[in-house]
């Protein structure tokens, strides 16, 4: 499918789809016709587009997507992509308990107590 498509099926722009084309999320060929520069995106990028827009409101970053991306890209191991995942749990739990911490502090400061 061409641009067009993938953006109104995804719900995804244009210049979106591009950003991720180029920051190596997802692939398209070169369309059949050799007197254009029509690209074609193949059908899984809906599903990885669904994922991605997902993942980013969640606040993932363009490099966490890319180590989702290359653990499963060529043999689709989603396992190994779930363990990935499961790792950026951990990190984020991790990050959320000293971010809880941290606030703790701040105000008990606030409060005069530190």
């Amino acid at each position: 499918m061409r641009i067009g498509e993938l953006s109104e099926k995804s719900g995804v722009s244009r210049d979106t789809i591009r950003f991720y084309e180029r920051n190596g999320l997802i692939t398209s060929v070169a369309g059949q016709n050799a007197t254009n520069n029509y690209r074609d995106y193949a059908e899984d990028n809906l599903i990885w587009l669904e994922f991605f827009t997902g993942a980013r409101e969640a606040g993932m970053s363009v490099a966490d997507l890319r180590s989702i991306v290359e653990a499963v890209a060529g043999s689709c191991d989603r396992d190994l992509a779930r363990d990935i995942m499961r790792q950026k749990i951990s990190e984020l739990k991790a990050r959320a308990e000293q971010i809880e911490v941290v606030v703790r502090f701040l105000e008990k400061a606030v409060a005069g107590q530190a």
